[in-house]
């Protein structure tokens, strides 16, 4: 099951202008004998159009539901290589409920069933016939992830996961947009494209030195769904003492259709 929940999870140095430095443009502190930089308007303006454009675009390109079905192929290399292939079938309602079936793609056959919700995750495992109850916590202690229900709703829908606007920076560099924020747990910088701020790549490290763990997170095949543009190709590597590369292909996915969610357990699963 570790890898299941690995799967949920999915996300050169520069000088950077932030929106909260930019006030500071204006006013040159210049003490005896120091070094005054001047800084023309032209440049002030660009910076400010670039930090306005951006946060405007980044959250129109937001995506917001009511509910989310999908069906995704998914491929895994590890350490031990290629694994087999997975399909899974997604059902979401907004900020309630997930349901997830992992099916075996070259046998056919449904090998677990999940079920989360704000505090609880549901495990049900379908070859050996065992059921596990356990509190929404049990994600972070099986990936060593801050998982919460949003988080792992967001990475699901494409969205930035670890991302703290309220500190955010900006760059132009070439054809992209780079933004950088810092939270407290990663480091987040998100490279977007240059004419509608769509995103590209999440770069994630460890704000704690002593851990070396990262995560990249590419988004690829954007297409316009529910007046959003929608990744149906994404490819997330994670490392941190092994390395995992996991692609997840959407072959299906709908915004805001009616869902049932329902999630029975037969009376002759084991509790483990």
């Amino acid at each position: 099951m570790k890898l299941f929940f690995i799967i949920i999870f999915c996300c050169s140095p520069v000088l950077w202008m932030s929106c909260k430095t930019t006030k500071a443009i204006n006013k040159v502190i210049a003490p005896k004998d120091s070094v005054i930089v001047l800084v023309n308007d032209e440049f002030i303006k660009d910076s400010l159009l670039l930090v306005s454009t951006t946060v405007d675009n980044l959250a129109k390109n937001y995506i917001g539901f009511k509910t989310f079905a999908a069906k995704i192929k998914v491929e895994v290399e590890d350490a031990k290589g290629k694994q087999p292939d997975i399909t899974a079938t997604l059902r979401m309602i907004k900020d309630s409920a997930i349901w997830i079936s992992l099916t075996a793609s070259f046998l056919n056959v449904e090998v677990y069933r999940i079920y989360i919700t704000k505090d609880s995750v549901i495990l049900m495992n379908k070859q050996d016939k065992e059921v596990q109850y356990r509190s929404l916590d049990y994600l972070q202690e099986v990936t060593q992830i801050p998982f919460d229900f949003y988080t792992i709703q967001n990475i699901l829908l494409g969205n930035p996961v670890f991302f703290n606007d309220s500190n955010a920076a900006f760059r132009k560099q070439e054809q992209f947009v780079l933004v950088s924020s810092i939270g407290s747990d990663f480091k987040n910088l998100l490279t977007l494209s240059e004419n509608n701020n769509q995103l590209l790549h999440s770069k994630l490290d460890d704000v704690d030195i002593n851990r070396n763990r990262t995560a990249s997170i590419s988004y690829d095949d954007y297409v316009t769904n529910n007046n959003h543009p929608f990744s149906t190709k994404r490819q997330i590597v994670i490392s941190e003492k092994n390395k995992i590369d996991i692609r997840l292909n959407f072959k299906q996915f709908e915004f805001n259709k009616e869902l049932s969610l329902t999630f029975s357990v037969p009376k002759n699963y084991k509790k483990k």
